[in-house]
């Protein structure tokens, strides 16, 4: 083959190549230090002045908001688990004794078994439905939550497996324009960011951990932070994270189920 003709090939892979990182970059992130408002545990009217909102994938998003669509995509919802055992039983991680592995800190919930690629593949493949409907609702971003499973597995699971679902749930929504949230996990570098192409972060209590700056030196101001009533001192951890990072994150203090405005234990205050 003619050399030009090869220099034409490979120009032509170029361009393409380069159009599709275009296209899977084509996602719009968080306005910094927005007002934020986290509803996993019911709906309702966000306060006066939100901008932006988590809603659970179910949930419908909010017109005119930065709209982020909670997942739980390594591990199952408690009202899920029999779906899951139904059709998809040999994706749930299980013990030596052959017993479901539930996440000792939220019965009920069963940790996915990311231990293989086949099994990553298939798990990809019913996460990547949900991302499309979050796609399809109108959402800007997932929040895909648990990435942190292996930490609490008695090492059956690995920080590498979850990263490796987590890149291909990643890939997926960047074709969607959709941002991705990492949520928690605090040892996680930014090597690893880039190697899944987290776009900003959703971390919890990181403030009553001491953990903040794990994920600021990574995403600076690319921040959202909830910190939660239940915890000790809750209100002057709080305060310390106002003083610290209020002026430029998005803070909010909430309670731990999350509940709908209007109900009992609702809770919620910003920085």
């Amino acid at each position: 083959m003619p050399s030009f003709a090869i220099a034409l090939i490979a120009a032509a892979i170029a361009t393409v190549e380069a159009v599709a990182v275009l296209e899977k970059r084509a996602v719009t992130l968080p306005p910094a230090n927005g007002k934020f408002d986290y509803q996993l545990g019911g709906a309702y009217t966000p306060p006066t002045g939100t901008q932006i909102l988590t809603r659970d994938r179910t949930a419908s998003p909010v017109t005119g908001l930065y709209n982020i669509c909670y997942i739980n995509a390594f591990q199952t919802q408690p009202d899920d688990a029999t779906w899951w055992k139904t059709n998809y039983d040999t994706l749930l991680l299980r013990k030596s004794n052959n017993q479901y592995f539930e996440d000792p800190d939220w019965p009920g919930e069963i940790f996915l078994d990311t231990r293989t690629a086949e099994k990553r593949t298939a798990l990809a493949t019913i996460v990547n439905g949900w991302i499309d409907g979050c796609a399809t609702a109108g959402f800007k971003a997932i929040e895909p939550d648990n990435l942190d499973s292996y930490t609490r597995s008695n090492s059956l699971l690995t920080k590498a497996n979850n990263l490796a679902l987590a890149k291909l749930l990643a890939d997926h929504a960047h074709t969607k324009n959709l941002a991705i949230a990492q949520k928690n996990t605090a040892e996680l570098t930014a090597s690893d960011k880039a190697t899944v192409g987290f776009d900003f972060a959703v971390v919890e209590e990181c403030q009553a951990y001491d953990e903040c700056d794990n994920f600021t030196d990574i995403y600076g101001t690319g921040m959202l932070e909830i910190e939660y009533t239940d915890n000790d001192n809750a209100q002057s951890v709080f305060k310390a994270a106002c003083t610290a990072r209020g002026a430029t994150h998005s803070v909010i203090l909430r309670d731990r189920d999350l509940v709908a405005s209007g109900q009992s234990g609702y809770h919620y205050e910003q920085c």
